[in-house]
């Protein structure tokens, strides 16, 4: 018996294998130019290989970490701007691995759409490929989904992960002790954290993306999604060189609540609020959305993206190291006996 009724194909449900194979095609070169020794094949396979042997370690310890970029997404989506927001992705997990201790090794990627935008989804990626290469890792595998009914037109979502490894007993924190001072290296402004809140108050301001940005040169949008800072090599130069007993990556939470997740029981730390430059974003943050100084230090970095517990004794020659590979560095203050974070001066 015959049918006039036309079969469906996965393409007429809203999927579309070719554009998948398309995207994977023109990621290749990004990809590969993130190879690092240790990496066995390239893009395309079931799984990824890597040589922890071929990458110099003899009893390695691996260390895992997974982030997205949160609402700051909602902004690249809005203006279309979509060429940074992967570096945020790749700094969001491998600022956390560099906090144990841990070299980035590889990283993969899962990005998820109602529609595969070619052009839209290889800036994205291509973004990632930047911050993996910036931070020695390799962008190894990743997953691209495309889900109809799951999204809005033109959404997506991003999720990383990274691996990294260090040599057995060099895990930190580790020797954090009363007297440790602390080094806060700076942002680059807000980052991948608390813009749920930002967006609330570019909404209260009245300000559209494209607006003049009131705190820095071009559009608000843009301004918004200079991406997060990637602190890996120049930290881990630092653990080589001695001295370092713990990072905290300043994310959600601020300086309030990460940096008491690095300190051992009975320890807290004294924070002088005076010797931090306080970016022109956050100023126009605070003074827009009526925010007082604990709820910024608890939700935002503040201009302060990661710090250091040193050795006092190593701490200016671990201060004038990172000066030489681009950071810009402060004393904030030193570890305390008591508990949590205690705060003298103010910001701004």
């Amino acid at each position: 018996m015959c049918s006039d009724k036309t079969g469906l194909t996965y393409a007429d449900a809203g999927v579309d294998i070719d554009a998948g194979n398309a995207l994977v095609e023109r990621i290749k070169p990004a990809a590969a130019a993130t190879r690092r020794s240790g990496v066995m094949a390239g893009l395309g396979g079931f799984g990824a290989l890597f040589d922890l042997k071929e990458a110099g370690y003899s009893d390695p310890v691996l260390v895992a970490a997974t982030d997205g970029v949160g609402t700051k997404l909602r902004i690249a989506i809005d203006t279309g701007h979509y060429d940074t927001i992967g570096i945020d992705l790749v700094a969001m997990c491998v600022n956390d691995l560099v906090c144990q201790g841990a070299e980035p090794l590889f990283f993969l990627d899962y990005f998820a759409t109602g529609k595969l935008e070619l052009d839209a989804a290889a800036a994205v990626i291509e973004g990632i490929a930047e911050g993996c290469k910036r931070s020695g890792a390799a962008l190894i595998g990743g997953e691209t989904a495309e889900m109809p009914g799951m999204y809005g037109a033109g959404d997506f979502d991003l999720a990383g992960f990274a691996v990294g490894a260090m040599e057995r007993g060099c895990a930190l924190p580790d020797g954090v002790k009363e007297g440790d001072v602390l080094l806060g290296l700076a942002s680059d402004g807000v980052h991948s954290n608390g813009y749920s809140l930002v967006r609330r108050i570019v909404e209260k301001s009245g300000l559209s993306w494209s607006d003049d940005a009131p705190f820095a040169d071009g559009p608000l949008g843009a301004a918004l999604l200079t991406p997060t800072r990637l602190y890996v090599t120049q930290v881990l130069a630092a653990i080589r060189a001695g001295g370092v007993h713990a990072l905290a990556h300043i994310t959600g939470g601020g300086l309030t609540e990460n940096i008491p997740r690095v300190l051992p029981e009975g320890m807290g730390v004294r924070i002088d609020l005076d010797a931090i430059e306080l970016p022109p974003v956050f100023a126009w943050l605070a003074r827009e959305g009526g925010l007082d100084q604990a709820e910024m230090l608890k939700t935002f970095n503040c201009g302060i993206g990661m710090v250091l517990a040193v050795e006092r004794d190593r701490a200016e020659a671990l201060r004038t190291l990172l000066i030489g590979r681009g950071e810009t560095v402060c004393t904030l203050g030193e570890v305390v006996a008591g508990e949590g974070v205690a705060y003298t001066g103010s910001l701004g």
